[in-house]
């Protein structure tokens, strides 16, 4: 009740204020337009001013719907605000600010497609009259990443218009725009070659999904063309871009020209090469077929590819290519030529081995039939020693002789060589190599190994012997190529002289070792001192006996059966080259062998 009575004491003071005649007025300031995505909170800000002041301001809020008419969804006065119940926003809406600084803010919380509307702020003074603001809430959904789809079939030149692909972006809002590009220019408008056909569904969801397909006369030339799609579409505040995955396309058209070549090996051909010749038409139809084939037309082959194992000579010439159109039995072709280098076996002169005497001179020749020029080098032992197809030996030796190989390159290709081969042989008397030291000394008992390295042609024969004329038997002999390495193994027991005696057609050639036996006049001085030994032992024997410290008189053994007058002791001496025994008294007196009467004793050696 004291509510109304204020309101009736407002409504006198304005038309007391108005009968005086006194000017008054209310303004009010939106945005255009507020731009949120969807699910976020938007925020409309209504802002006013009053020549009344804001002590009797009535706010209300509205929103247009879609058929025009305005529904509210808030109600401020002075004595207090109000949330008018049933309105899509009647759950999601609050109000910020009661007015009193001139503005008040409606935010709308997770807003919803359906929130695209237009909202209305009405303010109302007392005696100042009524104004209005107006703002359109705009709704943003992101659409998907767009999609590009070209024809999985070729397209030949011949046809007319045809389809070159599809691009689609779905769940947008508001609905984006797509535009075609074919490198990175832009396909605009129709015409009798170029159509763009777009199309615009709208989701259950409220949300619009986008397709266009690009219809195209095509030419040779759009074989190589990539072709996109750009997709550009609103968000708040301003305009986003995204590009679809290029894409090209399968252009069919016919061959004017065929070429073939030879892809392997790069460079010159050589005999025993494996060759693979490639074809290839500037022409893309399914229906051509590609035939490669030389001259003969033994070699042949339906496709681009033709591989040839060890080739020859016979090898070379022209090689063709064709190319024939099933649809019109057009045919076209292309050919190179062919050429494979060749290097015959080295030949040799004089053939395989020759036999020159020592002093002369030697000229064998080298040569190999090539297509290409060529190299030759000389080699013994793996070391080159003569340039050019001519090998010249002068004043041969022993040195000369071996086994010379003739090397022919062709320096154009490389692993293109032939080799051929001469046996050298130097006729000559025997050559001993002479070694550091013949005079050798060893210990006594040893064994020492000699050895004799010999040259000569024919291969000389070696023997060995002693200075005394015994011939020894080697340990080794090796023979080789005009060589003869002989070793002998001799004990020494004394000092020795032995010779290496070698000898062939030509003469012959001798090597003295001299062998000192080291410590052999020591062992001479012990068997002197042990004979001296074993006569003074006899002495005291002989002595001990007389003395009757030995043997009694009263033995067992009588040894005085037969008494001499003299005592006399025989001793029997028996030497190894006589078997004669000489009795010799006690006074160095020769006894006859009849005279045993007296006691001996028996000494043998």
């Amino acid at each position: 009740m004291a509510a109304r009575n204020t309101a009736y004491l407002l409504v006198g003071l304005l038309a007391l204020l108005h009968t005086w005649g006194v000017t008054a007025h209310v303004a009010v300031e939106m945005e255009d337009r507020v731009e949120v995505f969807r699910g976020e909170t938007a925020s409309i800000t209504c802002m006013f001013t009053s020549s009344e002041g804001v002590g009797g301001i009535m706010i209300q809020w509205f929103f247009v719907t879609q058929t025009g008419e305005k529904q509210r969804v808030f109600y401020q006065d002075p004595t207090g605000t109000v949330v008018d119940e049933g309105t899509p926003f009647t759950d999601r809406i609050s109000v910020n600010g009661t007015g009193a600084t001139g503005a008040i803010v409606v935010t709308i919380s997770n807003v919803q497609l359906d929130d695209e509307l237009e909202f209305i702020c009405l303010v109302k003074g007392l005696t100042a009259g009524t104004a209005e603001g107006r703002t359109k809430l705009k709704v943003f959904v992101l659409p998907d990443f767009p999609t590009i789809e070209g024809v999985q079939t070729g397209i030949s030149i011949n046809d007319g218009p045809s389809k070159i692909g599809t691009c689609e972006v779905t769940n947008g809002f508001p609905w984006p725009n797509i535009t075609w590009y074919r490198n990175n220019a832009p396909l605009r408008g129709s015409s009798d070659v170029l159509q763009v056909l777009p199309s615009t569904t709208v989701e259950s969801s409220g949300l619009f999904s986008v397709k266009s397909e690009l219809i195209m006369k095509v030419i040779k030339e759009d074989k190589d063309d990539l072709f996109y799609c750009e997709v550009n579409f609103f968000v708040p505040g301003g305009l986003r871009m995204t590009e679809t995955p290029h894409i090209n396309i399968t252009v069919y058209y016919p061959s004017t020209a065929v070429n073939v070549w030879v892809e392997s090996p790069k460079g010159n051909i050589k005999e025993g090469d494996s060759i693979e010749l490639q074809c290839r038409d500037n022409g893309n139809k399914p229906s051509s077929i590609l035939t490669i084939s030389d001259e003969t037309g033994e070699n042949t082959i339906d496709g681009n590819v033709l591989v040839l194992h060890n080739v020859n000579r016979l090898n070379s010439g022209v090689y063709k290519c064709g190319s024939l159109d099933m649809d019109t039995y057009e045919e076209i072709s292309g050919n190179t030529t062919v050429f494979v280098n060749y290097l015959e076996p080295a030949v040799v002169m004089p053939n395989d081995s020759v036999v020159v005497t020592q002093g002369k001179e030697l000229t064998a020749t080298c040569n190999a039939l090539s297509s290409l020029q060529t190299q030759i080098v000389w080699l013994k032992d793996g070391k080159a020693v003569s340039m050019g197809n001519s090998l010249i030996l002068k004043d041969a030796t022993f040195d000369s002789a071996g086994q010379y190989v003739c090397v022919v390159t062709v320096p154009e290709i490389v692993g293109m060589k032939t080799s051929g081969t001469l046996h050298v042989e130097v006729q000559g008397p025997p050559e001993i190599t002479k070694p550091d030291d013949t005079e050798v000394e060893e210990s006594f008992g040893t064994t020492v190994d000699l050895t004799c390295n010999v040259r000569g042609f024919p291969t000389p024969s070696v023997t060995w012997t002693t200075s005394d004329g015994k011939i020894l038997p080697p340990a080794s002999q090796i023979e080789s190529w005009g060589k003869v390495d002989s070793v002998v193994s001799i004990k020494v027991t004394s000092d020795i002289t032995a010779f290496c005696n070698a000898s062939n057609d030509f003469g012959t050639d001798a090597l003295t070792y001299n062998i000192a036996a080291k410590g052999n006049g020591f062992i001479i001085a012990v068997i002197i001192v042990c004979i001296l030994l074993l006569a003074i032992l006899g002495s005291v024997l002989y002595f001990l006996y007389k003395k009757g410290k030995i043997c009694g008189r009263s033995g067992k053994q009588d040894l005085t059966k037969e008494k001499s007058s003299k005592d006399n002791i025989v001793v029997e001496m028996k030497s190894d080259n006589t078997e004669e025994a000489v009795l010799l008294g006690v006074n160095g007196e020769k006894q006859p062998p009849s005279h045993q009467g007296g006691a001996y004793l028996n000494v043998q050696k």
